[in-house]
């Protein structure tokens, strides 16, 4: 739409001096819903055209024409103005009307793109969850083991002993193996499962037992794991049932095959999470304690008892016993020798007793 310039004509027929008058006129759209605007018409009237008034317009001939310029020029501004504001008001009813639809789109569209987020968020919750939702004052969750070596008298009293301990301790006992070395003396390892709350006084308990000949203890701080494996798990409950949520609501057979592949996935990594956090839950209420008990060797033990009479008395007869053992290994050792001395003694004086017979008999011949 523009605005539109008319020269008309004023005045009686006949005037000798006719005057133009300009005339500035707006059409409106005829759009339906489009409000209708009243046209925009600049006109400059005419002055009297006859004799008399012709004087007059004369006398104003000068300022006129500037006045009539700034009127066509507002003029047109205005019709401007009010076309351009139609056309704008058409163009917003159409936006509104065509709003409705698109919002339906998009409301789908937000709300999809708010379900893959959120899954995305729910699924990936290691460390992000792991800022937001662990516990400013977490409790100490510490993994204890200890070894000890002990050396007893009796290894199956003292293990008896051992597996006393921990039963009143509230304990279990774990792997358990024997061995005898060379010399005959019995070795056994064991593990032991206590409560951390006894730990200490099992410990005091065990190495009563006999000699401690090594300890070794260790202590592992596992608190930030446990946290983030506990922070872990609820974020994937919440994701498996976000997917079971979807589930429910799908309806094409291909959203359903994809959705239960993406249920197994999760499922799987959520029983992963709560294994290891068993695992902890185990290792941080229970210490490990791995108990080796051995046998005293026997010349240590010798060593250590003060001989009297008895040992005395028993020390000669081991001696004789001992003396004897060697004269009879030595009488075995040199009988066969003997044998053959005697056999080869006998076949000498046979012969020498053959040889004094025939020396008689022929002496007399000679003579």
């Amino acid at each position: 739409m523009s605005p539109t310039l008319s020269d008309r004509t004023d005045g009686p027929a006949g005037a000798p001096w006719p005057r133009r008058v300009p005339t500035v006129t707006c059409s409106e759209p005829s759009h339906p819903n489009i409000p209708a605007r009243s046209g925009v018409e600049v006109s400059t009237k005419s002055a009297d055209t006859t004799l008399g008034g012709y004087a007059d317009m004369r006398t104003r001939r000068s300022v006129r024409p500037v006045h009539t310029l700034a009127g066509v020029l507002l003029a047109a501004a205005l019709a401007l103005t009010g076309c351009s504001g139609a056309n704008d008001s058409a163009g917003s009813q159409a936006a509104d009307k065509a709003a409705p639809a698109a919002g339906d789109d998009g409301g789908r569209a937000e709300e999809q793109a708010g379900a893959v987020q959120e899954d995305s968020k729910q699924g990936s919750g290691a460390s992000g969850s792991k800022a937001t939702s662990a516990p400013q004052l977490a409790a100490s969750s510490i993994i204890r083991t200890a070894s000890l070596t002990v050396q007893v008298k009796d290894v199956p009293k003292a293990l008896d002993e051992a597996r006393t301990t921990t039963e009143n301790a509230g304990g279990y006992i774990g792997d358990e193996s024997t061995t005898r070395d060379e010399d005959g003396a019995e070795r056994t390892r064991v593990v032991l499962r206590v409560p951390v709350e006894r730990y200490d006084d099992v410990l005091a308990d065990l190495q009563g037992a006999g000699k401690l000949l090594a300890r070794t203890a260790k202590a592992q701080d596992v608190t930030d794991q446990v946290v983030d494996v506990d922070s872990r798990i609820k974020s994937q409950q919440a994701s498996v049932a976000r997917v079971r949520e979807l589930m429910d609501r799908a309806t094409k057979l291909s959203d359903v095959v994809t959705l239960e592949g993406e249920l197994s996935r999760r499922e799987a990594d959520l029983e992963a999470l709560l294994s290891q956090q068993a695992s902890l839950k185990d290792r941080t209420s229970l210490a490990t304690v791995t108990l080796n008990l051995q046998e005293k060797p026997a010349d240590e033990a010798a060593e250590d008892e003060d001989p009297g009479f008895v040992d005395a008395v028993a020390g000669g007869w081991d001696a004789f016993v001992t003396t004897l053992r060697w004269i009879a290994v030595a009488f075995g050792a040199v009988l066969p020798f003997l044998a053959v001395a005697v056999l080869l003694v006998l076949a000498w004086l046979r012969l020498l007793r053959a040889r004094r017979r025939t020396a008689p008999a022929g002496e007399p011949e000679q003579d």
